[in-house]
């Protein structure tokens, strides 16, 4: 079985000490390794992380802005709730844009990020699905996403689209152990990758349509 810590979320390293502090935090708590309404210590984390207060106290910042995290005055830093309310929302963005990434990547992508889409879609190609466990299979959707907007090279467009897929994937892993469909979701990232990687823009765009579009019937049918 493949160990989480083996699993790619991010090809590119942080450039400084509040990007890893932002790196570390953001991805618990949109695994919900922090859980929603969970208060935010930020002297422990400094501490847990090895880092100082200050790149701490900027990465939340830069959280609160991506609605991951809620401060209040005197009372401290606190998680969001997990609003399935956001779902219509949240996924009306991601339908409009997500396809427009795809399409982008099979055109634009520079060879060596072809070659890392190709990669990534070989290693989950062999996953064994029913021996991996949920949270593991959604870090692998994660690293996919991911993956997916940096070969789009658009950054404001992967800006965009990692915030609003953050917010997913709190939706996403809150109903993970209700729904039925983890792993065939997470293998039908392995066609969108290769036809990206391939260059087919109108087929990308199209399985990612009907990717998005089934990521919400999911949820729904689960609520």
């Amino acid at each position: 079985m493949t160990a989480v810590s083996d699993i790619p979320l991010d090809f590119d390293s942080p450039s400084s000490l509040a990007d890893q502090a932002y790196i570390a935090l953001r991805d618990q708590l949109i695994m919900l390794e922090i859980p929603p309404l969970a208060p935010i210590d930020d002297e422990g984390l400094s501490a847990r992380l090895g880092l100082g207060r200050t790149p701490v106290r900027e990465a939340l910042k830069r959280l609160e802005t991506e609605r991951l995290v809620i401060s209040y005055p005197r009372r401290g830093t606190f998680a969001t709730a997990v609003d399935i309310s956001d779902l219509t929302d949240v996924c009306e963005i991601r339908l409009a844009l997500e396809p427009l990434a795809a399409r982008r990547a099979a055109l634009a992508a520079s060879a060596g990020r072809r070659d890392e889409l190709r990669a990534l879609a070989d290693r989950i190609r062999v996953l064994d699905s029913a021996r991996t466990g949920r949270t593991e299979l959604m870090r692998w959707d994660v690293s996919v996403h991911r993956s997916i907007y940096r070969a789009a090279g658009n950054p404001y467009l992967e800006d965009t689209l990692t915030r609003y897929y953050n917010l997913a994937t709190r939706i996403h892993c809150m109903f993970l152990e209700r729904l039925d469909h983890v792993a065939g979701h997470v293998d039908e990232h392995c066609e969108l990758l290769y036809v990206i990687a391939d260059g087919d823009a109108r087929r990308a765009e199209s399985v990612c349509r009907q990717h998005v579009e089934g990521f919400e019937k999911a949820i729904r049918a689960v609520l």
